[in-house]
């Protein structure tokens, strides 16, 4: 890649992974900013057309899908349930897999800045929660839940994504890491 080229910054691997004896809150919070974390040093460094080479065929996913689908999924459970807002998806109007389908070159280096920026946005709702097993503002499928089943998920859905983006990333350019 050309250094001349706009590409994702270049991420220096300094995350700090969860205490071994934490607490309940600590565990949870500390394993998903790890995760969250994980993310941006798994992109950087990419240009554009790389962050949307569909590169284990027949798939059609992404990096950059992979980082849209997150930023929605943030939005989703800290904006909507944890605070209780509308908020619409940034990229799922009206294709529930617009996230991952309709990235393009045009949107990807924008798209991976508003990951950072959806992420400075909803940390403050959770903080707002004080305690793991209250009700939050926010039903899931009508139904009340609490912000430890919230933070179990995204640390799933962190996981489950980004072993894709461990994949991808080693077939663009076989760079590798947990």
């Amino acid at each position: 890649m050309d250094k001349n080229e706009a590409s994702t910054p270049e991420v220096a691997d300094d995350r700090t992974g969860p205490p071994f004896m934490g607490g309940d809150r600590d565990s949870l919070e500390t394993w998903l900013e790890f995760y969250r974390q994980t993310l941006p040093w798994k992109v950087g460094g990419l240009d554009a057309e790389q962050l949307c080479r569909a590169a284990v065929p027949p798939s059609t996913l992404t990096l950059a899908g992979i980082v849209r689908h997150l930023t929605d999924v943030e939005r989703y459970w800290f904006s909507n349930v944890v605070a209780g807002t509308q908020e619409p998806a940034r990229y799922r109007s009206g294709d529930p897999d617009a996230d991952f389908t309709e990235s393009s070159e045009a949107t990807a280096l924008a798209d991976v800045q508003a990951y950072t920026e959806e992420l400075d946005r909803v940390r403050a709702h959770a903080a707002g929660v004080l305690d793991l097993d209250a009700p939050l503002a926010g039903l899931r499928h009508g139904q009340e839940i609490n912000l430890r089943w919230v933070y179990t998920h995204m640390i799933e859905e962190y996981a489950r994504h980004l072993g894709h983006a461990d994949l991808l990333r080693e077939c663009i350019d076989g760079t590798t890491g947990y």
